[in-house]
């Protein structure tokens, strides 16, 4: 394992100098088995914890050493998971629950969505995607492509559509992010799946979000011009060989 703080997370030290937690994450190395690996739930721990404002180690575990310390740290358990104070936890979405609860105002920012349906736009997007690249067959591309692209059409619909809180006169909505102006936990959710399926299926299918899904390249550009998202990102390379043998060659 190569433990170390990742420069780029010490910018929170600045945002919270108060915060004397010990946590740690433990994350799938990349190829170099050192740098941070292809996984959306690794990233979708480190946004929340930046956007929380805590400092943390990140701990890159080379899965083919399969290294004894590890073992002994959580036994049967594969990265991501964390050390908070001491406790080990293993389940991304119970850390989720966890982190939002222990870290709660007024010293640390609240960041459940508002509205409930945030929490499931785009929620099937991923799955459509996965199907999408991992088949073979010439004569299931193309229904395989529309329902990705349904899936996505559904999620931009839900970004341009005005929310409770906004003016409902008629105009689309020109909110940021899924629940309004700030990165919430849906969208830690979210928005590091949607990147994947952005380099994916560019990648290995040649396909490309499309143009009219405003709504979904909007919100895209949005995370980007975040540190929070894009500094957390792991290389499109690393992306890239994770779905090496999985994006499966099409037939003919």
């Amino acid at each position: 394992m190569t433990k170390y703080v990742v420069c780029l997370f010490v910018f929170c030290n600045f945002l919270c100098p108060k915060s004397q937690l010990s946590v740690c994450v433990y994350v799938q190395a990349g190829s170099d088995g050192e740098s941070i690996g292809n996984c959306p739930f690794s990233q979708r721990l480190f946004m929340i914890l930046w956007l929380k404002g805590v400092v943390f180690n990140v701990t890159t575990v080379d899965l083919t050493r399969k290294p004894a310390d590890l073992h002994n740290l959580a036994p049967g358990t594969h990265p991501p998971f964390l050390t908070f104070q001491g406790e080990v936890l293993t389940d991304v979405n119970k850390i989720e629950e966890y982190l939002e609860a222990e870290l709660a105002p007024p010293k640390y920012p609240k960041l459940a969505a508002r509205n409930r349906e945030s929490n499931t736009a785009g929620n099937d997007i991923f799955a459509k995607f996965s199907a999408y690249v991992k088949n073979t067959r010439a004569d299931k591309h193309k229904a395989l492509e529309k329902s990705l692209d349904k899936a996505l059409s559904q999620l931009d619909e839900y970004l341009i559509s005005p929310l409770p809180s906004e003016d409902h006169s008629g105009h689309e909505s020109n909110r940021k992010f899924l629940d309004g102006d700030e990165l919430t936990l849906a969208d830690c959710n979210l928005l590091p799946k949607l990147h994947v399926v952005k380099v994916v299926a560019k990648k290995y299918r040649n396909y490309n979000i499309p143009s009219e899904y405003r709504g979904v390249l909007r919100y895209l550009s949005n995370a980007h011009s975040r540190d929070e998202f894009s500094n957390t990102c792991p290389a499109d390379a690393e992306i890239e060989l994770a779905y090496k043998d999985v994006a499966k060659r099409l037939g003919k």
